[in-house]
C-alpha cells in the first residue's frame, strides 16, 4: 500500500465560534491547518486524478464546517472537522486538524492560540489463530491477550475454541483454532509484523509448510483492502477453503464481507467432512488432553 501526506496550511475562514456573546454575534477569523495521510495506491499507480483526494474539496469541507453552526469551543470545531473529513473521503487514513483563533479574547499579548486534534480511520480486522504443539489452549489464550495489547488495535470479539483436523499434512496432532475480530488504525504490514512477533514469542520456528505449529497468527482481512506482495496477501487467499477458519469466524462475524461474500455464505458453500471442526465446549477431552 502506498501512502502520501497532504498538508494544507493557513486556510482562513470567518466563523462565529466562541463562549462570549460578542463572538457568536460579530464573528471572527479562524485559521485551519490540515495534515492528512492518504492511501494513494490507485492514484499513483494509474496517475488517476479520480482516485486522488481533491485538495479543493478538502478545503470546501473545512470552510463549510467552520463557517457553519457555531460552537463554543475550538476543540469541538477541530473534532467536527476531523470526523467529517474521515467520513467524506474514504482514502483518508489519518487526519490532524489544527484550529487557530488569532482573535481569542485573551487580556494579554499573545501570538496565537490553537487546538490540534488527530483521528484515524478504524477498519474492521480479522485474525485466525491456531496451534497443535504443547498446551494449545493456554498458548492461544496468551496469543489473544497479546493481540489485545497492540496499540492501535481493539479486539471486539473472540470465538470459542475448536478442535480441528490437520490441514495439508495430515500425519500430525489435531489443531486448536479460534478467530478474533476488532477494529484498527494500523496498516497491513504493521499488523503482519505484530502477528509474526507473537508467533515467535510463543515458540514458532521455520518448519514444513502446513506442518506442526507452536503458534499460527494469520491476518485474514483489513476492511476491503487488497494487498499482494512477497510476504502478505489480503484478504487471506485460503479463507474460503478452510473450515477451521470459517467456522470460528462465522461464530463472531457471520455477516462480514470478504471479497464480496459474507462469511456465512462462504461456510455454506464449503464442502465439509465429519468432525473436521469440533467446538471444545462440546468436547471436554480438548482441554483434558493438554493437561495430561
Amino acid at each position: 500500500m502506498t501512502q502520501s501526506i497532504i498538508r494544507l496550511e493557513g486556510l482562513t475562514v470567518f466563523g462565529r465560534h466562541g463562549v462570549l456573546p460578542e463572538e457568536t454575534r460579530l464573528g471572527q477569523k479562524f485559521v485551519i491547518d490540515l495534515v492528512a495521510t492518504v492511501d494513494t495506491e490507485g492514484a499513483t499507480r494509474d496517475d488517476d486524478y479520480q482516485q486522488a483526494v481533491c485538495y479543493a474539496a478538502l478545503c470546501d469541507r473545512m470552510v463549510t464546517l467552520t463557517a457553519g453552526e457555531p460552537v463554543q469551543l475550538i476543540e469541538t470545531l477541530a473534532d467536527r472537522i476531523a470526523r467529517d473529513l474521515l467520513a467524506h473521503f474514504p482514502t483518508l487514513a489519518h487526519v490532524t486538524v489544527r484550529v487557530s483563533k488569532p482573535g481569542a479574547p485573551i487580556a494579554h499579548p499573545f501570538g496565537m492560540v490553537s487546538v490540534e486534534t488527530s483521528k484515524a480511520r478504524l477498519l474492521p480486522v480479522g485474525f485466525s489463530l491456531g496451534c497443535n504443539m504443547g498446551d494449545r489452549a493456554s498458548a492461544l489464550n496468551l496469543a489473544v491477550t497479546w493481540l489485545g495489547l497492540i496499540p492501535g488495535l481493539t479486539l471486539e470479539a473472540v470465538s470459542g475454541l475448536y478442535r480441528t483436523a490437520p490441514w495439508g499434512v495430515v500425519e500430525q496432532p489435531d489443531f486448536y483454532n479460534l478467530c478474533a475480530t476488532g477494529r484498527t488504525s494500523l496498516d497491513p504490514m504493521t499488523l503482519l509484523r505484530h502477528c509474526k512477533e507473537i508467533e515467535t514469542r510463543l515458540g514458532r520456528v521455520p518448519s514444513v509448510r502446513w506442518g506442526q505449529r507452536a503458534m499460527d497468527v494469520d491476518l485474514l482481512y483489513l476492511g476491503t483492502q487488497e494487498v499482494k506482495n512477497t510476504v502478505l496477501s489480503l484478504p487471506h487467499p485460503g479463507i474460503a477453503q478452510r473450515a477451521f477458519v470459517l467456522v470460528p469466524l462465522a461464530e463472531i462475524a457471520s455477516e462480514q464481507k470478504i471479497s464480496g461474500l459474507s462469511v456465512s455464505d462462504m461456510l455454506d458453500r464449503l464442502p465439509r467432512e465429519a468432525n473436521d471442526v469440533v467446538p471444545c465446549a462440546e468436547d471436554p477431552s480438548c482441554i483434558a488432553e493438554d493437561q495430561k
